[in-house]
C-alpha cells in the first residue's frame, strides 16, 4: 500500500519537475521576445510620435501582458482545483476498496478489540464531520466568490 502512495508521489515529482523546466525555458523565450517586439515598438513610436506617446505604448503593451498571464493563470488555477477535487474523490473510493487496507482494518479490531476501538472511532467520527463541514463552508465561500 504505501509502495503504491510511493511511486505515485515518485511519479508525481518526476512530471513536475519536467513540466516546471520547460515551463522556464518558455517563459525566458517568452521574455527576450517579448523585449524584442517592445523594443521595436517602442523605437516606431518614438520616431513617429515622440518619447511620451513611445512610453505609454510599452506601459500599454506591456498592461495587456500581464492582463493575459493573469487570466490564463486564473483559468490554469481552476482547472488544476477541479482536476485535484476529482483525483482525490477517486482515490478515496478506491483506497476504501483495497483489500490490503480492509485486512488491515479487521486486524487492528481484532487486536484492540471492540469495546476500546469505540471511542476512537467517536473521536474519528466527529473529526470527520468537522473536517466535512468545513470543506462545504469552504466551497460555499467558493462558489459565492465565483458569483
Amino acid at each position: 500500500m504505501f509502495q503504491r502512495i510511493m511511486d505515485g508521489i515518485r511519479a508525481s515529482t518526476g512530471t513536475t519537475m519536467r513540466l516546471t523546466s520547460l515551463a522556464l525555458a518558455v517563459a525566458i523565450a517568452l521574455f527576450v521576445t517579448t523585449s524584442f517586439l517592445c523594443a521595436a515598438a517602442f523605437i516606431a513610436v518614438l520616431q513617429a510620435y515622440g518619447p511620451v506617446q513611445a512610453c505609454l505604448a510599452g506601459a500599454g503593451i506591456f498592461f495587456l501582458l500581464t492582463l493575459v498571464a493573469a487570466i490564463s493563470y486564473i483559468a490554469y488555477k481552476k482547472d488544476a482545483e477541479k482536476r485535484a477535487a476529482r483525483a482525490a474523490k477517486a482515490s478515496a473510493q478506491s483506497m476504501l476498496a483495497d483489500p490490503v487496507l480492509i485486512a488491515t482494518g479487521l486486524q487492528v479490531i481484532r487486536a484492540l478489540g471492540v469495546k476500546r476501538l469505540l471511542p476512537i472511532l467517536a473521536i474519528g467520527g466527529l473529526a470527520l464531520g468537522i473536517l466535512a463541514s468545513r470543506a462545504g463552508a469552504a466551497d460555499d465561500r467558493s462558489a459565492e466568490a465565483a458569483e
